[in-house]
């Protein structure tokens, strides 16, 4: 990078996080510290809701699946609207009825201190972990990129967050999201023009290519179970992760108790709702654009550099060095039959236009071939190495073809979302810890400023949790991918208690407690065995359904158990 991407950078970072302790800064008591007064008007809310969620894994794998997947993975939010509303009409007020701290706080009022517990343990699993990863999901990229050594990136991204989110609380969190928000979406959108803007075809052309090369896959009504991403796992599976992800976590639902009122919380939830969509839908489409210059511009053989220049420097040179003059002369190949191909589009030629489709998909199934073979080359050169490069891929693109100035603003998009969603899990895994574990059943007598720097503590102890975890994690096959899937193993359990604590009115604390201990167990069970046979049936459930199953599992057998027991 230029040493004025460097500046961009850096100076970007600062002023946000200066502006937030400045904005922040003084003594606090525990509401203060906790619900940031509940100063926030809905505008605040709805941008610090969507800037929790727009990780860094976001816009680093987003538009890495776009380029290898298409556009289907938006089928994957077609719930969420639906979900905003719900939470609005029924889980808001009854929070703000209750003037909770916590989302789990309810829990105890409807059924007793153990489910409460339970909820705010795997509550602090599933987000402690997480934490982890949106830490290291970006550290390993940026630190690859950047050249810098990976514990020192973890460390570097941790600490910064730490630093404000302690010293500033929610309301800290909250203001400097406003801020990182306008820069993840501003730099986005200006590396969206800028990849159309340098495609050698015009913007029509270039949606042809996409349509014709299966990335324009948008909505897909085929029901399939085993299917990730299609329009029913949207609607439904992925409802109810969104109905548990924004109604139960608590580093969503601490986003939103901050509000002036009811009314401004609601229309923070509603504008999320309606904007969270779109903003995916340009991720993804840019991640689309990059795919179709790169048809035009011959692509990197493997998107992270470093392992191409160690490859480039082994005993294999000479056999990577032959499967890269392969990969040029197949891309030629495939570049001539595109220009055709448009030349045929535009002329009409729908028969020429099919015939140069399928010579164009035989190129892409050769170079995708190629490609695998240098994936093998790394792991023989460096037996454990990672060989999934799509979460590369904007970013390559960024740093080899972007200006100066716009490379470091695009760096700085990164760390900026890497720091608000890690900020948003820290403060939630911190109020949580006090308000839940150690306030409820540990020290039940302190005072205020006791539980307000037993909860900074706790915020800088799970900092330092997710930091450790982040610097001893593995890569998963897609980043934000595994980030859905470690939510969608325990959020349909948490999702299923709070729902019989809101409909099932007769259901007791010991029924949903024993269900969801079972529901847990089935999950947990049902995803080991994914893939493979349990109890002589073929498993195969594309992991966002674990969330309405997990949640359905629990109201079935709260009201079994408490109907066999009425005890219960």
């Amino acid at each position: 990078m230029s040493y004025l991407d460097w500046i961009v950078l850096f100076g970007t970072l600062f002023i946000i996080i200066g502006y937030g302790v400045y904005k922040t800064y003084g003594p606090k008591d525990m509401d203060s510290y906790l619900k940031g007064g509940n100063e926030l008007g809905w505008w605040t809310i709805g941008l610090s809701i969507m800037a929790t969620q727009a990780s860094a894994i976001t816009f680093l794998s987003t538009p890495g699946q776009a380029y290898q997947d298409g556009m289907r993975f938006v089928q994957f939010y077609f719930g969420l609207p639906i979900a905003m509303i719900i939470l609005s009409v029924t889980f808001l007020p009854i929070y703000y009825k209750l003037k909770v701290y916590t989302a789990y706080e309810f829990l105890e009022s409807r059924f007793d201190l153990k489910t409460r517990t339970l909820a705010a343990f795997l509550f602090l699993i599933q987000r402690g972990l997480a934490a982890g990863i949106t830490i290291y999901g970006p550290a390993i990229i940026l630190s690859t990129l950047l050249n810098w050594n990976l514990t020192f990136t973890n460390v570097f991204i941790g600490m910064v967050v730490i630093v404000y989110t302690v010293t500033g609380g929610t309301k800290a969190v909250s203001i400097t999201q406003k801020q990182q928000m306008t820069v993840m979406m501003g730099g986005m959108i200006l590396a969206g023009i800028l990849v159309i803007n340098m495609l050698p075809v015009s913007f029509n052309d270039a949606m042809h290519v996409a349509g014709k090369m299966g990335k324009l896959n948008i909505v897909n009504f085929e029901f399939d179970l085993g299917d990730r991403y299609n329009f029913w796992s949207g609607i439904t599976g992925a409802l109810f992760l969104f109905l548990s992800y924004f109604g139960t976590d608590q580093s969503q639902v601490q986003r939103y108790l901050n509000g002036r009122s009811l009314t401004e919380s609601r229309k923070g939830l509603i504008m999320n709702g309606f904007l969270k969509v779109p903003m995916q839908f340009v991720i993804l489409f840019i991640g689309v654009m990059v795919f179709v210059f790169y048809q035009f511009y011959e692509p990197p053989i493997f998107f992270n550099k470093v392992q191409t220049e160690k490859l480039a420097k082994s005993e294999y040179k000479e056999e990577f060095d032959q499967l890269e003059a392969s990969y040029s002369q197949v891309f030629e190949d495939k570049n001539t039959a595109l220009y055709a191909m448009i030349e045929a589009e535009n002329r009409g030629n729908e028969a020429k236009v099919e015939e140069l489709k399928t010579q164009i998909g035989e190129s892409q199934e050769k170079q995708e071939a190629i490609r695998q073979d240098v994936k093998e080359l790394i792991l023989k050169n460096e037996p454990k190495a990672e060989t999934r490069d799509t979460d590369y891929v904007f970013m390559r693109f960024v740093m080899d073809y972007l200006p100066s100035g716009v490379v470091g603003l695009l760096f700085a998009v990164i760390f900026s979302a890497a720091m608000s969603s890690t900020a948003s899990e820290l403060n939630a895994l911190g109020s949580t810890s006090t308000v839940d574990i150690y306030k409820r059943s540990i020290n039940r007598n302190g005072t205020e400023r006791h539980y307000t720097l037993s909860s900074k503590l706790l915020t800088a102890v799970w900092g330092i949790f997710a930091i450790l975890f982040a610097t001893y994690a593995t890569l998963f096959e897609n980043l934000i991918q595994a980030v859905n899937l470690l939510g969608s193993l325990f959020y349909g359990t948490i999702l299923g208690i709070f729902l019989v604590g809101f409909y099932m009115k007769w259901v007791r604390g010991n029924a949903v407690f024993i269900a969801a201990l079972i529901a847990e167990a089935i999950i947990l069970l049902i995803h080991w065995k994914n893939g493979g046979e349990l109890l002589g049936i073929t498993i195969d459930i594309g992991y966002l359904w674990y969330n309405a199953i997990g949640c359905l599992l629990v109201m079935a057998l709260s009201a079994i158990i408490q109907l066999f027991n009425k005890k219960a």
